[in-house]
């Protein structure tokens, strides 16, 4: 009787190893499942961006506002009847120059 209890025992230990161990045991899936959700954070990822790049699109294509806008900021476009002016911020306290002692070539 003991020799059956025994067998049985490594029996049930046999038919558990491939459910907690094998290749559809519990630690392939929990692999599995960690990997999907990797993959499912990268897809919402790059749907957040393809509604962006989809937005972006639409806007390009119905109003030409966006292309004003790309024209004037990317390529440094300006329309004909407008001036560009650029402002150039001076540094706040600028020591005075001494011009004592300073020699100029003079121009031929």
């Amino acid at each position: 009787m003991k020799f059956l209890a025994v067998v049985l025992g490594a029996l049930l230990v046999l038919i558990q190893y491939p459910l907690w161990l094998g290749k559809g045991g519990w630690t392939r899936v929990w692999d599995l499942d960690r990997q999907v959700q990797l993959q499912a954070a990268g897809n919402q990822r790059l749907t957040e961006r393809n509604v962006g790049l989809d937005n972006e699109v639409r806007d390009l294509r119905q109003g030409l506002l966006a292309v004003e806008e790309r024209a004037r900021y990317d390529l440094g476009m300006l329309r004909p009847d407008e001036i560009f002016v650029q402002f150039n911020e001076a540094p706040a306290a600028q020591p005075a120059r001494r011009t004592e002692g300073v020699k100029t070539a003079a121009v031929q």
